[in-house]
């Protein structure tokens, strides 16, 4: 794997001699070689970046020099950054949301920009039932009083006959139904942009906006952040059944933060489980001091299968793009 990288000092400033590829998430190819592979067998020069993930644009700017291609995960590829690498021809989101990355000035330029749909599925639905699960049972809790050497019993609610609301009835979330019927929940969903045939195939009532906040005991995300600000405002969240739980595997920007932890402290919302924050790493964010809320590091999507399945998928859409072919997974 290693030969596939350029060494640190080449091209002097770091600029890439190779005209290859750029890799700024360290979590391409973290626990699978296969990624690699891809490169390694179309004779594609890679190389990774200095900066820490996420790069700033001037960061960016400085690093793509003389790339033919990028591979990114939260980098903000702005129309500053395709503006400044003319020699660019693909932007590979590692990954699904391609929120981060400006489409239209990828057009403009010519560049293709590609993505990962589906690879990680299984992952963050899997994520999703876990952080239900630990929230609502209350199990980081309980683990932390036996492994502090008490033994005190924490009280939680069944999700038998509890209603779900799916927010993105996308393929996670489809996936996140079928698991949570095996629990035997209710399922509703909300997902405009889905035919009815779609919630019918699945067995899950398709709802408003409105009717799923006011209905569900369970609220999970997963969809990109819309435009205007976040999707559960104050209001929102104040207008859920009081002891409901909010889980967010999507986007930080979805929710109101510091409303979200404020319902919290009150009870009104009796837990939450968020793998995703509007700023990441999330210092000074009042979740970290809510009752009742299991955070994670933004690692819905961390299994080997899904490192492997989205490396490979973006690696071999660049490869495409780079030998003159249409990719597989265009968005641009």
């Amino acid at each position: 794997m290693s030969e596939l990288r350029e060494p640190s000092g080449a091209g002097g400033s770091g600029a890439a001699t190779g005209h290859g590829v750029l890799v700024t998430t360290p979590s391409f190819g973290q626990h699978a070689s296969e990624p690699w592979e891809v490169f390694a067998a179309a004779g594609v020069p890679v190389r990774t970046a200095r900066a820490a993930h996420p790069l700033t644009e001037r960061q960016l700017i400085e690093e793509a020099e003389g790339a033919r291609a990028l591979v990114v995960g939260l980098d903000p590829v702005t129309a500053a950054v395709l503006a400044a690498a003319p020699g660019l021809e693909v932007v590979a989101k590692h990954g699904v949301g391609t929120d981060n990355i400006d489409l239209a000035a990828a057009a403009a330029h010519g560049v293709r920009v590609v993505n990962a749909p589906g690879t990680n599925t299984t992952a963050v639905a899997d994520m999703t039932m876990a952080l239900l699960l630990a929230a609502v049972r209350r199990i980081v809790p309980a683990h932390a009083s036996v492994t502090g050497g008490r033994w005190d019993r924490f009280f939680g609610p069944e999700l038998a006959g509890r209603t779900l609301g799916i927010v993105g009835f996308g393929r996670i979330g489809q996936a996140v139904a079928r698991r949570a019927r095996g629990f035997d929940m209710d399922l509703i969903a909300y997902d405009p942009h889905l035919p009815a045939a779609v919630f019918a195939e699945q067995g899950v009532r398709s709802v408003t906006f409105e009717e799923l906040i006011a209905a569900a005991d369970v609220l999970t995300l997963h969809l990109p952040v819309p435009s205007g600000g976040p999707l559960l405002s104050r209001a929102q969240l104040a207008a859920m059944k009081p002891g409901s739980c909010v889980i967010n595997t999507a986007r930080g920007g979805l929710i109101d933060e510091e409303a979200l932890a404020e319902l919290l402290h009150s009870g009104h919302i009796a837990a939450a489980g968020i793998d995703v924050f509007a700023t990441e790493p999330p210092a000074g964010n009042p979740l970290l001091t809510a009752p009742n809320a299991v955070l994670t590091p933004h690692c819905a999507a961390f299994t080997q299968q899904a490192n492997a399945a989205m490396g490979t998928t973006v690696a071999a859409d660049v490869v495409r793009v780079l030998r003159g072919e249409d990719p597989v997974n265009a968005v641009v």
